[in-house]
């Protein structure tokens, strides 16, 4: 049992690296928005969605008004709606422990966890959003403390690496005709709301037809 925690430990290694790089360029961001010192670190252990957390910071660096920012926050955070739904049936346990451990369901972690030994893996899935957690929380800490030294986070490529690393996520998932007709739907509605949606719409939308299409 211990070996499959490590084992998703293991296989999230690499993206824990990221993790903490984009954590430490979200607390940059926080603490030049004016959030403070406080409220990005709480907010990292509480939220745990780097979309959701950039778009609030990025928002309010902007002059925006926190129910904006709220509001996109919980529109990018609700795609987790059709990942938790495709994995509900492999959490065991009484309620509140299946409520914790569904905190650390992440895109990575759920990425590495999925189709191990021809399943959903929630093992892995723990010891691989365990891992990613303590990264984001770290990361955070760290680029509120030492604040502007760290500079712009697009000058160091940050912009780029998530959308690259989401990438590389996708495309073992694409086994079958079903699985890449899910993809090519969703990416598309995704693409053509972008131009004229709010943040969280395209990405929300986007998600909810994957689901559909791998339903049918």
């Amino acid at each position: 049992m211990r070996a499959r925690y490590l084992e998703g430990a293991r296989a999230i290694a690499p993206i824990g690296v990221a993790s903490f790089a984009f954590a430490l360029s979200f607390g940059v961001l926080a603490r030049t928005a004016g959030m403070g010192t406080t409220a990005p670190i709480v907010m990292s252990a509480t939220t745990f969605g780097g979309s959701a957390q950039f778009a609030v910071a990025s928002l309010l660096d902007a002059g925006g008004a926190a129910a904006a920012a709220i509001v996109a926050a919980l529109m990018l955070n609700a795609r987790y709606m059709p990942i938790g739904i495709s994995v509900a049936s492999s959490f065991e346990g009484p309620a509140w422990r299946r409520l914790l451990q569904a905190q650390l369901i992440v895109d990575e972690s759920w990425a590495v966890a999925l189709k191990r030994r021809g399943g959903f893996d929630v093992r892995v899935l723990l010891g691989a959003g365990g891992l990613l957690y303590v990264t984001w929380v770290s990361g955070t800490v760290v680029g509120v403390m030492v604040g502007d030294t760290i500079g712009d986070a697009e000058s160091l490529g940050l912009d780029a690496a998530f959308p690259a690393l989401f990438l590389a996520l996708l495309v073992p998932q694409l086994t079958g005709r079903r699985e890449l007709e899910a993809a090519i739907l969703g990416g598309a509605i995704a693409l053509a709301l972008i131009p004229f949606t709010p943040a969280g719409v395209p990405i929300v939308a986007g998600a909810a037809a994957c689901l559909v299409s791998y339903r049918r």
